[in-house]
């Protein structure tokens, strides 16, 4: 082989180099996404009183919280992919959500309530919140997961928990525009309890998909 075959061969090696985890795993997620977002618009809708609900400060939490998450738990995701990286001095980077949500909690308390608080804990939604946010977040579980096994993580189970919060989180994100609950107290528990049934799923779900 001469020089010039050589470095012909040397290039076509690195034209077909694979993406980096990250882009691939943004790729995915831009294309379930939309999907997820087909599926609530079809099946559930955007509640009526929207306009009126964007002005109630604890409506727009609840973007911040489950937005928190699904960023939160990406980056952590993208960390997780490498076979050498292990959850130290990551994990708390998970407990934004948890901090936001608490200040709306305290926030909620300090003002006067209409209703009491067993009410607004229970909300109108609670078992529709627990199987809707698992049934939206499947498309994008689905995509973190093909986005993950482009990397090599050392604990596949471990990084499809992970990769559950991800999409738990965009899928409560798309759900809160339909969610008529806007207490604290109701994200705090229903979607916390819906975060961890995806959670679930994912980590069985990465200790066969992701192991390498």
């Amino acid at each position: 082989m001469d020089t010039d075959q050589l470095i012909r061969s040397l290039a076509a090696d690195n034209a077909q180099r694979a993406l980096p985890v990250g882009i691939i795993l943004l790729l995915a997620l831009m294309a379930a996404t939309p999907v997820s977002t087909a599926m609530l618009l079809l099946g559930l809708g955007i509640r009526p009183d929207i306009m009126v609900a964007m002005r109630n400060p604890f409506f727009d939490l609840k973007f911040v919280v489950t937005m928190a998450l699904a960023i939160s738990a990406a980056a952590v995701s993208l960390h997780l992919s490498r076979p050498e990286a292990s959850l130290q001095g990551w994990g708390w980077l998970l407990i934004a959500p948890v901090v936001v949500v608490a200040g709306g909690i305290a926030g909620e308390m300090m003002l006067p309530q209409r209703l009491p608080m067993l009410t607004r804990l229970v909300g109108h939604n609670s078992m529709l919140c627990m199987s809707a946010i698992p049934v939206l977040s499947l498309p994008i579980l689905t995509a973190a997961m093909i986005g993950l096994r482009h990397g090599a993580p050392a604990r596949p189970a471990l990084a499809g928990a992970i990769a559950g919060l991800l999409s738990a989180g965009a899928a409560a994100t798309l759900y809160a525009s339909h969610c008529t609950d806007d207490s604290p107290l109701f994200v705090a528990t229903w979607y916390t309890i819906a975060t961890a049934i995806v959670a679930g799923i994912g980590a069985l779900i990465g200790r066969r998909v992701l192991r390498y």
